[in-house]
């Protein structure tokens, strides 16, 4: 026969077989639970210091080692230096950016100082420097194009690119058209703005226009040709836009203009159902 339900001394309903403790597997589960000693906790921290600090001491050392050792020494830039891409910009010019790293270690050549350096020689429109371990430098150079001849003063002429920069005179034989318009003594901007028209209008003409040896940009509003054309110099004036028509328009009627008027040179192409001759 069961046991009825019984009463603890403090009055606490219990049924048979609950009289015992709380379950051991409870009281173990709640013991692997505690949290880590703090003696294991700073013992941690002292071994994640000690490594940092261990390999902050390395990197010291193999820095102290690239600085002061003589292998990595950068000699003379004649011999240490290596240059592609200079075509047109002084050998000389480059290897004098370099000329205070003498006897220093590569490590501690300012390579960005040097690539900004360098972009202010002529003709260099892009540089970069790169170590080449244990003790040299290499240096790449993106020259500027020329997209034209520009005259600096009486008898000296120089070259511009798409930019606007004017470029030392060069040895190359370039076929190019000169510009008018532009000065050395204009900001630029300016002269960025007014090649700019220019090439556009190259652009436009295309193939057409590989005869054309003078372009004057001085009017924004209205672009000025000269080339010679069937034996004698011709200007054309085409506005400021709509260039590949206007000069095709040009190239057809040339013939018949020529005929009736044998002494025109100058024609304002501006109007787009006729061609004026200027007198």
């Amino acid at each position: 026969m069961l046991d009825g339900p019984q009463r603890n001394n403090e009055g606490t309903l219990m049924l048979p077989g609950m009289e015992g403790p709380p379950s051991s597997s409870l009281a173990s589960k709640a013991r692997g639970r505690t949290a880590p000693s703090v003696p294991r906790i700073v013992g941690g921290a002292l071994v994640t210091v000690a490594l940092v600090a261990t390999a902050l001491f390395a990197l010291h050392r193999i820095e102290q080692f690239l600085i002061a050792d003589p292998f990595f020494s950068f000699d003379d830039p004649g011999d240490s230096l290596f240059i592609a891409g200079a075509e047109h910009a002084s050998r000389r010019a480059i290897d004098a950016v370099f000329a205070g790293d003498k006897g220093r270690s590569v490590y501690l050549i300012p390579i960005n100082d040097r690539r900004i350096t360098l972009k202010t020689i002529d003709w260099v429109r892009e540089a970069t420097v790169a170590r080449l371990w244990p003790n040299r430098l290499v240096v790449q150079i993106a020259e500027r194009k020329p997209v034209a001849f520009l005259t600096l003063s009486a008898g000296r002429v120089g070259l511009i690119d798409e930019d606007g920069v004017i470029l030392a005179q060069a040895h190359d034989r370039f076929v190019l058209p000169v510009v008018t318009g532009v000065h050395a003594t204009d900001s630029l901007p300016e002269r960025r703005e007014r090649i700019s028209r220019m090439l556009r209008a190259m652009k436009e003409i295309g193939d057409a226009g590989k005869n054309i040896s003078e372009i004057d940009v001085a009017d924004r509003d209205n672009l000025k040709i000269r080339q010679p054309y069937e034996g004698r110099i011709v200007t054309l004036l085409i506005g400021d836009s709509h260039f590949a028509a206007r000069y095709q328009n040009f190239l057809t009627h040339y013939a018949e203009i020529k005929r009736k008027l044998p002494g025109a040179s100058t024609l304002d192409l501006r109007l787009e159902d006729r061609i004026t001759v200027v007198e």
